[in-house]
C-alpha cells in the first residue's frame, strides 16, 4: 500500500464514528459546486406524463464531465474530495431506519438514435421500470412496469412530431440479426403491473448473506473480492473467476458494480450500506465532480469512476458494444442514497465485430452504423438507471 492509499484508509477509519454534520462542516462540501456543466434536459411532455404509471416523468439530465476536470472549491476554498462526500453519505446511510421490507422502484433507460445521419437524427429514451418488495427472510414480490419510449429533448420531440409523431419508430437492429427493430412511443394500455413472487440474488448473494456482510470497509472489500463471476469487460473466457483475480481498473470496475447494487436494489441493512460508501472512498481513482441534478430532478454529488468501458459486466452484454463509456454515480450525501447510475459515451462506436451464429443459422455481426449511440458525441448519455425509491419500510407490499 502506498502513502496515498494509507492516508485514504486512515481518513476512512477516523471518520467512521464522526457525526455527519461535523464531517460536512469540516469538509465544507456543501459550500460550492464545480462549474456548471453543459447538459440536456427532457421537457415534461404529455406523452411521458401519461406513460409513467408509477415512477413519474423521467427527465434525463446527462452530466458531462471531461477528463482533467477537478472538483470545485467550497466556501473555505478547500477542494471537495470524494472521500469526504462518501463519508458524509456513509454517516447518513447508517442513520437510516430499518423496517420489515426492502422497497425499491427504479427506471432503466437506453438512448437510441432514430434516423440515418448525424444531421437529421433524433434521440429516443427507451425505458423500462421495475418495483420490488423483499422481507427479512428474502421472500419478495416484484413487478415489471411498461413505459412508453419518449423523445429525449425538446428538439428531439420537435423532430419526432415533424416525422408525423409515429407510434412506432424504426431503428437498426444492433446485433445485425434483423434489418430493423421498433421502439414503441405509445403509452401502455395495461395499468396493472402484475405482481409476482420473487427471490432474487445479487451477484450470487442471497438477502440473508447480504445482511451478514462485514460492516468495516476493509473487511467488506475482502469479502466482496471472493465473489465469482464473469467480470472481464472484453473476454473470450467462459468460466467464472473471483474479483480478487483482477488487477487495477478491472478490480475497481467489478467492485464498483457490486457496490452500486448494494447501494440500490439489494436489501442491505444501513450498517452494510454505510460500509459500502466507505469502501468506495478508498478505491483508487474514484473522485467527486461537484453537484448536479439526477434524472428525476434531485440534487446530488457526482462520483466518477476511473473507467472507460463501463457497459454492464459479463460476456453477454459487453462484447455487443463498439464504443467506450464512462460511469458516474449520483449520490445524495444528505440522505446517504444512490440516486442514479449514468453511462456516458467516451468514444463513439467504430468498426465492426463478428458475433456467433444465431439460432436460425444466419451469420451476425456488430456494425457501428447499427449501434444505438452511433451519432452520440463524447459526454452524451448512452444509458442510465435511476432509483426513485430505495428504503426499508413497514408498509405492506401490494397483493
Amino acid at each position: 500500500m502506498d502513502e496515498l492509499d494509507a492516508l485514504r484508509h486512515m481518513r476512512t477509519a477516523l471518520a467512521q464514528e464522526e457525526h455527519p454534520d461535523r464531517i460536512a462542516l469540516r469538509t465544507d462540501w456543501r459550500g460550492g459546486a464545480a462549474r456548471p456543466r453543459r447538459s440536456l434536459k427532457i421537457p415534461v411532455v404529455s406523452l411521458a406524463a401519461t406513460a409513467a404509471l408509477v415512477v413519474g416523468v423521467v427527465a434525463v439530465v446527462p452530466l458531462r464531465s471531461d477528463r482533467g476536470v477537478t472538483p470545485g472549491p467550497g466556501r473555505s476554498g478547500a477542494v471537495i474530495r470524494q472521500g469526504d462526500v462518501l463519508l458524509v453519505a456513509a454517516a447518513r446511510a447508517q442513520e437510516a431506519p430499518v423496517g420489515e421490507y426492502w422497497h425499491t422502484k427504479s427506471v432503466s433507460g437506453r438512448i437510441y438514435a432514430v434516423g440515418t445521419s448525424a444531421a437529421d437524427h433524433y434521440k429516443v429514451d427507451s425505458r423500462q421500470g421495475s418495483e420490488s418488495w423483499t422481507d427479512r427472510s428474502g421472500k419478495g414480490r416484484s413487478a415489471h412496469i411498461e413505459l412508453a419510449d419518449v423523445p429525449l429533448t425538446a428538439q428531439d420531440e420537435r423532430k419526432w412530431q415533424a416525422a408525423g409523431s409515429p407510434e412506432l419508430v424504426r431503428i437498426p437492429a444492433p446485433e445485425g440479426a434483423a434489418r430493423s427493430v421498433y421502439l414503441d412511443m405509445e403509452p401502455p394500455s395495461v395499468k396493472d403491473p402484475g405482481w409476482r413472487p420473487a427471490a432474487d440474488r445479487y451477484y450470487g448473494l442471497a438477502p440473508d448473506q447480504i445482511a451478514k456482510l462485514p460492516t468495516e470497509p476493509e473487511a467488506l472489500e475482502n469479502a466482496l473480492l471472493n465473489l465469482r463471476g464473469r467480470w472481464q469487460a472484453y473476454s473470450s473466457k467462459t468460466g467464472k473467476e473471483p474479483i480478487r483475480a483482477l488487477r487495477g481498473q478491472q478490480r475497481v470496475r467489478a467492485l464498483s458494480d457490486v457496490a452500486a447494487t448494494l447501494l440500490s436494489t439489494a436489501p442491505a441493512p444501513p450498517t452494510v450500506r454505510a460500509a459500502v460508501f466507505r469502501m468506495l472512498a478508498t478505491q483508487p481513482g474514484v473522485r467527486a465532480e461537484g453537484r448536479a441534478t439526477d434524472p428525476l430532478g434531485r440534487t446530488g454529488t457526482v462520483i466518477s469512476l476511473p473507467l472507460e468501458t463501463t457497459v454492464p459486466l459479463g460476456l453477454y452484454t459487453a462484447p455487443k458494444q463498439l464504443g467506450t463509456y464512462r460511469r458516474q454515480l449520483v449520490i445524495s450525501p444528505d440522505t446517504g442514497r444512490l440516486l442514479a447510475i449514468l453511462d456516458l459515451v467516451a468514444t463513439p462506436p467504430r468498426g465492426s465485430r463478428k458475433l456467433p451464429t444465431g439460432d436460425d443459422g444466419e451469420s451476425r455481426s456488430l456494425k457501428a452504423r447499427n449501434m444505438p449511440d452511433r451519432f452520440h458525441r463524447p459526454g452524451e448519455l448512452a444509458s442510465y438507471q435511476v432509483f426513485e425509491v430505495t428504503e426499508w419500510t413497514d408498509t405492506e407490499p401490494p397483493r
